[in-house]
């Protein structure tokens, strides 16, 4: 009898094993939520049919489209009505992953109610202009429906998570030193650009700053937190009690990361790190111990802000536009060049670490400083220190630049343009070009690095409020990329 009653459902329409599985789940849910279901022929269909169909959260409607051909439900309007959720055996509803953006596109269709598992709830109302109602099991959405029972809707004040949004207790206050290395941060943090840290085995403090750049980085707005808590939801990364994400993210995957989890993939492709990061800061530590091929996929994401993952079913996109830091020493034992010890590597040894790094690669971070040793003195000094806040007023000001001058270019900052945009908005005098010849013949650096020093100069100008590049603009983003062909040279 069971195998005739399990030969008497069918679902079509390129379903996954997930949602093959449903017509077991959604079968005993019906039954144990005290519903009578009869012997009969029952075929679900999935439009359009020659798209393939992925994930459990169709429980939820295929149980309402049964109950309603059944009679349990009376016959009403649904079309403005759309259902999520997975359903357990005892006939509840279980969380799942990715309901942000869902949420999002059914609105984009034209849907004014959203029945939900309660626990996606707080996170689905964050969606301004549809009605949010969070379920706890099949029984109350179908007394709902038959207008038995209410389900409250589910409000979010979005505007108060943004007021009371929390200061961070990280500050470059308590950093002391290092001023150049902080003077590089600000400008990579002003322009959005890519920054890596070259130090030796006995200095201390990389990590410490690099987890300090979000508290100088602009406040998210409410577009960008929402495209970050889409990532963070498809990811399942979201806690029920943080239905926004309202900080600028910032990820240290460790180097023994794969490919797959740094840029995304999978059998169902899900976002990776550099995704995760989006619109915050990436901190790659001890970069060279990371797989060459890791970092190699790094490539195309970076220069494009961009993750295409294609698989047989489908092809999917992610966007990452992040701030990339990395950190590295410049050989094995960590004081090839330093003063202070002699390095003991051998040049083969020397080749063979920083050679994980390729030119392509390298040529693709802006920004290449040095951390040497903090002197014992500064460590003892009762200076007033530049707080994160005051840096970030700076950092404000050259963005808010920025976006007045791009603002009908559809990009926000000087990483974003392009070689036409920099021909027009980074002009030099004869001065700066003379400069930047001699420094291009000096230390033999690629065409894209010539872009990028145009981009540097161009986000230093903009920290001091010149609409013009100076020589002494150009100057300091020629400091900024000397390192590569220091340790690099062949």
């Amino acid at each position: 009898m069971y195998q005739q009653e399990c030969h008497g459902w069918e679902i079509v329409g390129l379903p996954d094993a997930s949602i093959r599985e449903a017509k077991e789940r959604v079968k005993t849910a019906i039954r144990n939520s005290g519903y009578e279901l009869k012997s009969r022929k029952i075929v679900i269909n999935l439009a359009p049919a020659d798209t393939k169909k992925e994930g459990s959260f169709f429980d939820l409607p295929i149980a309402i489209g049964i109950l309603t051909c059944l009679g349990e439900i009376q016959k009403q309007e649904m079309e403005k009505i759309a259902f999520i959720g997975e359903l357990s055996l005892d006939g509840s509803l279980n969380k799942i992953d990715g309901i942000l953006p869902m949420c999002i596109e059914a609105k984009k269709l034209g849907i004014q109610k959203i029945v939900l598992p309660i626990q996606n709830a707080k996170e689905a109302s964050v969606v301004e202009g549809v009605q949010i109602l969070g379920a706890s099991n099949l029984i109350q959405v179908v007394n709902y429906l038959n207008q038995e029972q209410e389900i409250p809707i589910q409000t979010t004040k979005i505007k108060e998570m943004f007021n009371k949004r929390k200061k961070s207790l990280l500050d470059f206050a308590e950093v002391k030193g290092q001023e150049h290395i902080k003077r590089a941060i600000e400008v990579s943090a002003a322009g959005r650009t890519q920054l890596t840290f070259n130090r030796f085995t006995t200095v201390r403090g990389k990590t410490m700053m690099a987890r300090r750049i979000p508290s100088i980085l602009p406040d998210l707005s409410f577009e960008e937190a929402l495209e970050t808590t889409k990532i963070h939801s498809i990811a399942g990364q979201l806690s029920k009690e943080t239905p926004l994400i309202i900080q600028r993210p910032y990820r240290a995957p460790h180097h023994t990361i794969s490919a797959i989890s740094l840029v995304g993939g999978g059998r169902i492709p899900k976002p990776g790190e550099i995704s995760l990061a989006h619109n915050g800061v990436l901190f790659l530590d001890e970069l060279p111990e990371f797989n060459k091929t890791t970092l190699e996929v790094l490539r195309g994401p970076l220069e494009d802000g961009i993750v295409t993952i294609a698989r047989v079913n489908a092809t999917l996109s992610y966007p990452c536009n992040v701030m990339l830091v990395t950190s590295m020493n410049p050989c094995p034992c960590g004081f090839y060049g330093s003063k202070e010890k002699e390095c003991t590597c051998s040049a083969q040894a020397i080749q063979k670490y920083i050679g994980k790094i390729s030119g392509p690669l390298l040529d693709r971070i802006d920004i290449q400083v040095e951390v040497t040793q903090v002197p014992y003195e500064k460590l003892q000094t009762n200076q007033i220190i530049e707080s994160s806040e005051e840096i970030k007023k700076r950092v404000n000001q050259a963005r808010n630049i920025q976006r007045k001058r791009y603002k009908n270019l559809e990009i926000y900052s000087n990483s974003e343009l392009t070689p036409s945009l920099i021909e027009k908005y980074c002009k030099l005098d004869k001065k700066g070009k003379e400069l930047l010849q001699k420094a291009f013949e000096t230390l033999g650096l690629s065409a894209r690095a010539h872009g990028r020093i145009l981009k540097v100069a161009r986000t230093i100008a903009d920290l001091e409020g010149k609409e013009n590049i100076q020589i002494n603009h150009i100057a300091e983003a020629i400091q900024y990329r000397s390192l590569d062909k220091k340790y690099w040279r062949n």
